[in-house]
């Protein structure tokens, strides 16, 4: 019989996934989801505030998609009040595209993979961000909804604390 890996603990999982996104480059989604295992959730309430996007490039439909509309990140104005797709217009503008996002959104504790986590839902179309805390001023997301697989693949991405 082979013994199991252990899992990899938080203050492990924060350095990996900082290595992660300093490299650059595509991504082993299965590595990423290793990581989500091993960091901290996070409440709704914790999540005000401005944030900078950036995704992790596991070959995922999504990717690349966001660079098109110019998305910035997301602003948490309350827990009914969110902007997921924060873009820069043709003048470096910031403004909250409706349009690509089919309205606004908001948010909720939500059970992912059986932690009950802050989770992002938008208005106007059946899809969540799930969000884990990396660090005081680092989130991991992912997306999920009834479009994707239930064990996915899924959009991985990470939000920055804007100030």
């Amino acid at each position: 019989m082979v013994a199991e890996k252990p899992a990899m603990d938080a203050s492990q999982a924060r350095a990996r996934f900082f290595g992660l996104r300093r490299q650059g480059g595509p991504v082993s989604a299965i590595e990423l989801d290793e990581i989500w295992a091993a960091l901290e959730t996070v409440r709704p309430e914790e999540l005000l505030g401005e944030w900078k996007g950036a995704e992790f490039d596991t070959g995922h439909p999504v990717n690349g998609q966001l660079e098109k509309i110019r998305w910035y990140g997301k602003t948490f104005v309350s827990v009914k009040d969110v902007k997921p797709l924060v873009c820069r217009d043709e003048s470096g503008e910031f403004y909250s595209n409706t349009v690509v996002g089919k309205g606004e959104a908001s948010l909720w504790n939500v059970e992912f993979r059986g932690e009950s986590t802050a989770t992002m839902v938008y208005d106007g179309q059946p899809v969540f961000d799930h969000f884990k805390r990396v660090d005081e001023k680092t989130l991991m997301g992912i997306m999920n909804g009834k479009k994707f697989p239930v064990d996915g693949p899924f959009f991985y991405f990470l939000l920055e604390r804007v100030g």
